[in-house]
């Protein structure tokens, strides 16, 4: 934990290293950049969220299983994870082929 003493020492050093006269600037400057760095992370904080999709362009399907293994399949996959059959709905196996 930083105690009084070691401030009073950093000062010291500070003042020693960098003169009187170069202090209000060095104050002044970091001061600005805090003042930037707080505007910034307060414009990030004020950005819309991504909306989530809107129920109507969301499809309902009956959820899938994998007719070899029985896991659930998501509506996109056209090939089961777990054992890599071939998924038998029609739907899904031109999802993510190229037009």
């Amino acid at each position: 934990m930083i105690g009084s003493q070691d401030l009073l020492v950093g000062l010291v050093i500070v003042l020693v290293l960098f003169g009187a006269k170069k202090l209000p600037e060095l104050a002044g400057s970091l001061g600005k950049s805090m003042k930037e760095f707080k505007k910034g992370v307060a414009e990030a904080g004020e950005e819309e969220p991504p909306k989530p999709l809107a129920p109507s362009t969301m499809t309902a399907t009956a959820p899938r299983t994998c007719p070899a293994c029985k896991m659930s399949l998501e509506p996109d996959w056209s090939h089961c994870p777990r054992c890599g059959t071939t998924s038998s709905s029609s739907s899904a196996s031109g999802a993510n082929t190229p037009v």
